[in-house]
């Protein structure tokens, strides 16, 4: 009876190591590759440590598919808990592109309003005279702009993308002068 008990604590020990081990593994690639160099150090180092452990378990003794088969299935599971962690950090920045039919002028001035740095430019479209607005904003922020968006322009077709790097322009003021804005509208309706 031992030796069933001792297998079935190994197969959940390896699911949970799996379920921590990936996500892990996810947000140190995430952080090195936003440039969080020491965040992602640290997570390597717990990373390494849950896999070597995880290993040895499944490579202890006999070989069990059942252990290898949870090993992977945890693996699987972990991705996605590890993208759910790092979409609900939304670590960094997004860059905004709108592309419209007509110059909305009362979305522009409502974006710039509330702190957005909004570049306008015309372009030509297959049929017509095209407008392109570009907007920087942070990532815990995409959803309100796209809401906002939503609101002046149903129709607008909206791309999306993460810039790598960038210096000066409008943003960073603007982002610290929307967020005391924020504050003190949240302050006012408590």
């Amino acid at each position: 009876m031992k030796g069933g008990e001792s297998k079935v604590k190994d197969i959940i020990l390896v699911l949970v190591l799996q379920l921590i081990y990936v996500p892990t593994f996810t947000l140190r690639t995430i952080f090195l590759v936003k440039g969080l160099r020491m965040q992602a150090a640290f997570l390597g180092l717990l990373e390494a440590l849950i896999y070597i452990f995880g290993l040895s378990i499944v490579f202890n003794g006999e070989q069990n598919v059942v252990v290898m088969i949870v090993y992977a299935i945890g693996f699987g599971l972990g991705i996605i808990i590890g993208s759910m962690i790092e979409e609900a950090l939304a670590i960094g920045y997004t860059t905004i592109q709108v592309i419209l039919t007509n110059k909305n002028m009362n979305l522009v001035d409502q974006l710039r309003k509330d702190g957005y740095g909004v570049t306008v430019y015309e372009g030509e479209g297959i049929e017509a005279i095209r407008y392109k607005l570009e907007v920087l904003t942070k990532r815990n922020q995409e959803e309100g702009l796209y809401d906002m968006i939503q609101q002046f322009e149903p129709n607008a077709f909206i791309i999306a993308y993460e810039p790598k790097t960038f210096k000066g322009g409008f943003l960073l003021k603007a982002m610290k002068k929307r967020k005391k804005m924020k504050k003190q509208i949240e302050e006012n309706h408590a």
